[in-house]
């Protein structure tokens, strides 16, 4: 369909959106981890209010809801959009200064706080596409926040258009803005079943024109080390040390495969990322990356196997493994109802984009919503170097965004 001119409002909303210090904390025992995020939600929720989504409000777990209701006369599947509020622990979200270099031509982009943080299209290749753009960037002492911001101003104004032009036909939509995606909780206090919605899409990704419907499959592995402590004075031939076991073991791993700072694409990997204890016990907890359980599971096998041959050199001392589940592979559950990328893969083609799919080195509120029912791919929103102080979006990318999302909900429509 083509659409009445869309009279944005995404980069007015994405400026004033980053300005707000929304950075989640990983080591918070509330929920949200942070009370700044509530605050954030309680502006949001007005926003919805303002566009005349009329039941937006911030639940008391710090999500906001809010609904487009459909202005057709038959029945058609209810769409969820979503987004999240915090931005990552890794690098401040305090005073973002939002900077627009305007017709972009191939240059490198020095941020004006912070000469020694540039972006060089050489290190950032995906800046060669952007030549005539406008580029926002942060002006070099925080990140951006365009995760997930972006994805927030661009949901925003897709309802924003469809409220002002009456005469565009849609089904019910549902909107969630989540707290403490970053840190792996969004969806904790997820209600699938009052959300309400058939299908869902996170606004989430990265380039425009990308639909990832693909995250790894992940667990974690807890490996425990049991040693022999006595008075090292008197320990000859009685102590076994569990931190030199850990030691033998963690040096035995694979120096060119199977990490993190190794593998890349489609390759997962066996990451030890944190270590404690002491001589009697020390455990070590690895995140296991694979995009299949069957590769996932080898990886597991792999470091118990390692694991209990280095215990083997140690007499009286002992080893034992626990695994947490974490999430699964988005695909093995969209792959069973293929319309929901299908039809974000048609919008991206009427928005005058190739699309294509991409998969995600990690994993998203997405892959864990799909796997509570509710099937939800993630959208590009255009921006790049996320979780860093080169973050930078394209505003016309942003604005494709925009599109994208409106004829998604014209086809769901159709």
């Amino acid at each position: 369909m083509k659409l009445p001119s869309i009279e944005n409002t995404v980069v007015e909303r994405f400026l004033k959106y980053v300005t707000f210090d929304t950075q989640s904390a990983e080591e918070s025992k509330t929920f949200p981890s942070t009370d700044k995020q509530k605050d954030f939600a309680q502006i949001m929720a007005k926003e919805l209010q303002e566009i005349g989504l009329t039941d937006a409000a911030v639940d008391e777990h710090g999500y906001v809801f809010a609904t487009l209701e459909s202005n057709l006369d038959r029945p058609v599947p209810t769409i969820g959009l979503i987004a999240h509020l915090d931005t990552s622990p890794d690098v401040s979200g305090a005073n973002v200064k939002p900077v627009i270099h305007k017709n972009y031509q191939g240059e490198i982009i020095q941020l004006p706080a912070e000469p020694a943080q540039r972006l060089d299209p050489i290190e950032n290749p995906a800046l060669n596409d952007q030549i005539g753009n406008d580029i926002i960037t942060a002006d070099g002492t925080t990140l951006l926040g365009a995760d997930n911001k972006a994805g927030i101003a661009e949901i925003l104004d897709a309802i924003h258009y469809l409220k002002t032009h009456p005469e565009i036909k849609h089904g019910r939509i549902r909107i969630a803005i989540t707290p403490d995606e970053e840190i792996g909780m969004g969806t904790q206090y997820f209600d699938v079943k009052a959300f309400g919605a058939d299908y869902a899409y996170t606004i989430d990704g990265e380039t425009a024109g990308e639909i990832e419907d693909e995250t790894f499959c992940a667990d974690t592995l807890t490996v425990t080390f049991t040693g022999v402590n006595v008075h090292p004075g008197y320990a000859k031939g009685k102590l076994v040390n569990a931190i030199k076991i850990a030691a033998d073991f963690l040096d035995q791993l694979p120096k060119t495969a199977l990490s993190p700072e190794t593998t890349d694409k489609r390759d997962g990997y066996v990451h030890p990322n944190n270590i404690h204890g002491g001589v009697e016990q020390t455990t070590i907890k690895f995140l296991i990356r694979d995009f299949t359980v069957e590769g996932m599971k080898d990886k597991e096998k792999y470091v118990k196997n390692l694991a209990n041959k280095v215990v083997a050199k140690f007499p009286k001392a002992a080893v034992d493994f626990k695994i947490d589940e974490y999430y699964r592979n988005m695909k093995y559950a969209l792959d069973k109802s293929p319309q929901v990328v299908e039809n974000a893969l048609e919008a991206i083609r009427r928005a005058g984009m190739t699309p294509h799919r991409g998969y995600i080195r990690g994993g998203t509120d997405g892959a864990v919503l799909c796997f509570k029912g509710l099937l939800t791919p993630n959208i590009f929103t255009g921006g790049h170097n996320f979780h860093s102080k080169l973050e930078w979006i394209s505003v016309q990318d942003m604005k494709k965004a925009v599109e994208v999302i409106i004829q998604l909900i014209l086809i769901w429509a159709e």
